[in-house]
């Protein structure tokens, strides 16, 4: 029998030390060590095992066939891996408790049609899924469900029947014999994803792991975990609305800048593919501070809604809250309304909210922001039918942003009757759209065009 060590484990990065250290050498954080007992000879053993039968290859010697991708048999998952799971690939899937990652997952493994799912949960026992199954009212399809926490027999039930797609669920519930470690330890997810990669690339079955997160909202276990999978999917959104955002941190296969936006339902998710009629399809003309913006995640054209109260200062001290928006750019762009409109915000509270929960980062939501500001502060209402796409500087010049065309060619289409844009991205717009557009080159202009 193995000798077992303790050996002591950085929580963050993974990095093993023979003893506790203050300071992680490897990431710099203090107080991240923890101690955990393993079986090192084995595990070295095993390591052993796999080395050989690789030989060094010239690189034009180097052949390959173009692989076709799997369908998830859903749009925004498959849009968001880049046109559906590589054979062999290893996806991570993190999100918030509750926040929908295991009804996506078995959404997708019963619409899988004609092959053949392994569903492996370490927190959930068959009966459990079979009663979400039927809440989702999907059948007909060839799934296997498997209640396991341990690495072993799940392989020998793979090998027994060879599926098309695997799903676990979750990895910080899974551990390996060959670890006295407990559960969710650094090193045995550490292990055990460097198991269930070795079977991916092995075998050329696409395995999808689920992750749980930290209350910073990163993914719990060491961070060489991300390093190992090929794809890391966050699924993210507030369970006090209905959508959920599929977003890709990483992605070997295909872009990271894509989404996926789902709407949680008493059905499970639904996947919305027009999301900006859903987001808009409530406002009121007749409110002042409200404007909407053109942004864009990946190649798709979003529209959200911007809503901006402004008040005086009651106690004094004036508040800056920004609920979806980062709180320090609205901060910079009160700087360049005061300074270059003469509007006087320092003494008022500015409250800014992205409605619909979502959370907006493309620069292109600057002149929206402004304009809501503004709206609330003369508490004059701009028409639901205006649109704005402009980054604005420090010195309150309206800068161009990217691909304007496509933004301006879907608020066309959704009936928008103006956009406010960059002088300088004029030349990037086709002129047939049947949408008025407003080219402003200081934010001077846009002012006096909206309330004059």
């Amino acid at each position: 029998m193995a000798k077992a060590k303790s050996y002591y484990f950085c929580r963050e990065c993974g990095y093993q030390s023979s003893s506790w250290l203050g300071r992680c050498p490897e990431c710099g954080k203090f107080g991240t060590f923890e101690e955990e007992v393993v079986k090192s000879e084995k595990g070295q053993a095993a390591v052993a095992k796999g080395v050989g039968g690789a030989v060094p290859q010239l690189i034009d010697e180097v052949s390959y066939s173009a692989q076709t991708r799997q369908s998830t048999h859903c749009d925004e998952l498959d849009r968001v891996l880049g046109g559906g799971l590589v054979p062999g690939s290893l996806v991570l899937l993190g999100g918030e408790p509750g926040i929908g990652k295991s009804t996506l997952l078995l959404q997708a493994a019963l619409a899988a049609k004609g092959r053949k799912v392994l569903y492996v949960s370490g927190e959930e026992s068959p009966q459990q899924i079979k009663m979400r199954a039927d809440r989702l009212a999907q059948s007909e399809s060839q799934l296997y469900v498997l209640s396991e926490t341990v690495t072993q027999p799940v392989f020998d039930h793979i090998d027994s029947l060879k599926p098309d797609l695997l799903i676990v669920d979750s990895i910080q519930t899974i551990t390996t014999g060959e670890l006295d470690s407990p559960a969710g330890s650094v090193s045995q997810i550490r292990q055990c994803t460097s198991d269930f990669q070795h079977y991916a690339k092995t075998s050329g079955t696409p395995v999808i792991l689920v992750g749980h997160i930290t209350k910073d909202g990163t993914l719990a276990g060491p961070k060489v975990m991300e390093h190992i999978v090929d794809v890391v999917l966050q699924f993210e959104g507030d369970r006090n609305y209905g959508f959920r955002i599929l977003r890709a941190q990483k992605n070997r296969f295909g872009s990271t800048s894509e989404i996926g936006i789902f709407e949680m339902h008493s059905g499970g998710l639904r996947e919305v593919a027009n999301p900006s009629e859903y987001l808009l399809s409530q406002r009121d003309e007749t409110l002042s501070g409200s404007a909407v913006a053109a942004t864009l995640e990946g190649a798709r054209p979003l529209f959200i809604e911007v809503q901006s109260l402004v008040s005086s200062a009651v106690y004094g001290t004036p508040q800056r809250n920004a609920n979806g928006f980062d709180t320090r750019r609205m901060n910079m762009l009160l700087a360049i309304l005061e300074k270059r409109c003469g509007f006087k915000l320092g003494a008022k509270d500015v409250f800014l909210n992205i409605a619909g929960g979502l959370r907006a980062v493309d620069p292109a939501i600057d002149l929206a922001v402004a304009a809501a500001i503004l709206s609330s502060n003369v508490d004059i209402a701009l028409s639901p039918r205006v649109l704005f796409a402009a980054e604005l500087g420090l010195s309150g010049e309206v800068r161009p942003v990217s691909r304007i065309d496509v933004r301006v060619a879907e608020a066309a289409r959704l009936g928008f009757e103006r956009i406010f844009v960059s002088k300088y991205s004029l030349r990037d717009i086709d002129r047939r759209h049947r949408i008025e557009v407003v080219p402003v080159s200081v934010i001077e202009e846009a002012f006096r065009a909206l309330f004059a």
